[in-house]
């Protein structure tokens, strides 16, 4: 372990992420882990890491660190403007960044996370198998604070000679997800699963890891009882009295009691995790052609 990075702010929220903590649902812990996992992911192979070593989760910017040593860096996710020493740099390139220089995300003009990699992944302890911050539960290490000092891993032996990766920019004004209906479908009107594939709905400010209200067409249901308390993924769309949905993002609960009529498969949950407010989102059905 060899220390990397002082954090010297962390804009709204900066957390350490990997791919997460699957398997311990029955224990009542969620998966966690990177909001967007295909940027995680990008941000490590380009850095030459494993592709679940941890990384800084930055959410609309406004995080900044100083390199306590020469560094290799990678930055991906919500395209923002990114500076080294006060330079301009790229996203989605590979960064060296020497020790003693200056490295600043401003915030993005689209998406909402960016992820910091540092070649040799940050080392810090792993809670269950895994760094990352849940702040749902709080298991995991804390939100980075300014004064944080973050340490790598050893880098790797090897790792393959690529300096970028295009990547397309996160959706401006509207985002197309695809679902599968149910487990919860049957608990809808009909009119209800027309209006869902129909109409759009729009990210409210009230939107974390945890999920994102959204704001539409009231989705009505067709049975009135009570529905147990039962499992529930990243993906789900789950239907609280109101009838309008909310769509479960990295820290979701493990369980809830109001029924899910579709769940937004794995892919574009990553998508998801850049919608921020005022975007539109659609939702289609699995084979299912336009909205």
């Amino acid at each position: 372990m060899t220390a990397a990075l002082e954090v010297l702010d962390t804009g709204p929220l900066s957390t350490v992420q990997d791919l997460g903590r699957p398997g311990y649902a029955g224990i009542g812990v969620g998966t966690s882990g990177a909001a967007d996992r295909a940027a995680l992911r990008l941000a490590n192979r380009l850095a030459g890491n494993d592709e679940g070593a941890a990384a800084v989760e930055v959410t609309f910017g406004g995080f900044a660190a100083r390199a306590l040593r020469d560094l290799t860096v990678v930055v991906t996710g919500a395209p923002c403007p990114v500076t080294v020493g006060g330079r301009g740099a790229a996203t989605d390139t590979v960064l060296r960044v020497p020790g003693g220089a200056l490295l600043r995300l401003g915030a993005p003009e689209r998406g909402l996370r960016s992820y910091v990699a540092v070649r040799g992944g940050l080392d810090v302890e792993p809670v269950l198998g895994s760094r990352a911050t849940d702040v749902l539960s709080g298991l995991g290490p804390e939100p980075l604070r300014r004064g944080t000092v973050l340490a790598t891993g050893p880098p790797p032996a090897h790792w393959a000679p690529v300096g970028f990766a295009p990547v397309a920019a996160p959706a401006a004004e509207e985002l197309v997800l695809t679902v599968v209906p149910g487990p919860r479908d049957d608990w809808f009107t009909a009119r209800a699963l027309a209006t869902l594939f129909g109409a759009p709905y729009t990210v409210t400010a009230d939107c974390d890891r945890v999920g994102i209200r959204l704001d539409g067409p009231r989705l009505d249901r067709a049975r009135d009882d009570e529905l147990p308390s039962e499992g529930m993924v990243a993906g789900a769309l789950q239907v609280p009295p109101g009838g309008r949905p909310t769509l479960f993002l990295a820290d979701h609960p493990v369980t809830g009691g109001y029924p899910v009529i579709a769940v937004v498969v794995a892919a574009d949950v990553d998508k998801a995790a850049q919608a921020r407010p005022g975007l539109r989102l659609r939702f289609t059905a699995r084979g299912r052609r336009g909205p």
